[in-house]
């Protein structure tokens, strides 16, 4: 069906132009003197937001079972075999969303990624592998182990 199709491309699709404006404002707006201390930063606050996000959902997982499962459906978007807090694909994006913002000041492609994160958010729920919890774990996780790094890093 067409609403399956669009869901799908939603829910996984739109991580193609999230990584590739991300990949576009890291290589060509980050000044070329700044470059290497910007991808090392960027590689450690990656790192840091994953093993936060691993560690929350190891103490906390609020669903044991995905939403297409409890449906009795087949899932409508990629997904792996974990209950999925927090949501892996908005984790990365949001944290692809704010090395972009801190690395390169890129307002206008900041809130393009933030706007498509939105629909990969809302994607990833209507095709029932995540919950609305999941998705917003993994916004909320990423920014926060983004701000933290960061500002730790400053002192």
């Amino acid at each position: 069906m067409i609403q399956d199709i669009i869901i799908r491309v939603a829910a996984d699709g739109a991580m193609v132009p999230i990584v590739l404006i991300g990949a576009y404002a890291l290589v060509f707006k980050v000044p070329k003197g700044q470059r290497f201390k910007a991808y090392k930063e960027i590689v450690f606050v990656g790192l840091f937001t994953y093993l936060l996000a691993k560690l929350v959902g190891t103490l906390f997982q609020p669903e044991t079972i995905r939403p297409f499962e409890v449906a009795g459906k087949a899932a409508g978007a990629s997904f792996l075999n974990n209950p999925g807090f927090p949501s892996d694909h908005t984790l990365f994006a949001t944290t692809l969303a704010a090395a972009v913002w801190f690395e390169t000041k890129q307002k206008a492609l900041t809130w393009i990624i933030a706007g498509l994160i939105i629909v990969v958010a809302v994607g990833r729920v209507l095709a029932l592998v995540h919950t609305p919890a999941d998705v917003i774990g993994g916004i909320v996780i990423a920014l926060i182990g983004s701000i933290w790094y960061l500002n730790f890093k400053k002192q």
